[in-house]
């Protein structure tokens, strides 16, 4: 078993010690703080090093003693869900999810109903909306017209504005569309405003194609995702 041993490990900074405070430190029902940093690390590494018992129960201790000490002496720290969660009854660890966005309305929900559960444990999350039919596309169904992939970026925008990760701190979410999608010029200057899409960080898939053709300086053909056809 570890002891702690508050004369070692690197010390904390002022900025540090805030962070923790608002953040990680485990916090009772009436929002007092219930454990210390050396506390925080202990969890976190006795969480970890328990994976060995599936293994080489033998050397649980040494790891846990091994992943304290790099946490004390600031060598290594993971990522924030680990430090919230480990050692507590979520026990959600992990930082980044990608989740499938299908072209309906249901699939479309079903991906804001998992970012918002995701979000609520402390997770980031990551999306294509590539395969979304482009504005002002037909949806045979209703015979009238589809809004695009970015109408329903700011719906998953706006929920992550009033969802705090963990309950400790803001959403944040990757969206990716494909160079082909028809939308992808208005996609590229989503963000112009610097307002819109607060809560996303934008990146454009690029294809070996689109390469080829840009080191030839010939253009390429955007293609509608539901038709595979060449709209233009």
């Amino acid at each position: 078993m570890i002891k702690q041993n508050k004369k070692k490990g690197h010390q904390l900074s002022l900025n540090a010690m805030t962070i923790l405070k608002e953040r990680y430190l485990l916090k009772n029902d009436k929002r007092e703080i219930i454990e210390t940093p050396q506390e925080l690390f202990l969890r976190v590494a006795k969480t970890v090093a328990s994976a060995e018992r599936n293994f080489d129960k033998k050397k649980e201790n040494y790891f846990c003693d091994k992943f304290f000490k790099m946490m004390s002496n600031l060598e290594f720290l993971p990522n924030s869900p680990t430090l919230m969660n480990a050692g507590t009854p979520l026990g959600q660890l992990s930082a980044c999810f990608v989740l499938p966005v299908e072209d309906s309305i249901e699939g479309i929900f079903k991906a804001l109903k998992a970012m918002a559960l995701i979000h609520k444990t402390g997770g980031g999350t990551g999306f294509s909306f590539s395969s979304l039919r482009p504005r002002n596309d037909l949806v045979s169904t209703t015979k009238g017209f589809a809004s695009g992939p970015l109408s329903f970026m700011k719906i998953f925008d706006t929920a992550t504005s009033v969802i705090i990760q963990g309950g400790r701190r803001r959403g944040a979410n990757m969206a990716v569309l494909k160079v082909t999608h028809p939308d992808i010029l208005e996609f590229i200057e989503a963000k112009l405003d610097k307002k819109s899409f607060s809560n996303f960080n934008l990146s454009v898939g690029i294809t070996d194609k689109f390469m080829k053709a840009l080191y030839k300086n010939e253009k390429i053909k955007l293609i509608n995702p539901r038709t595979n056809k060449a709209t233009r």
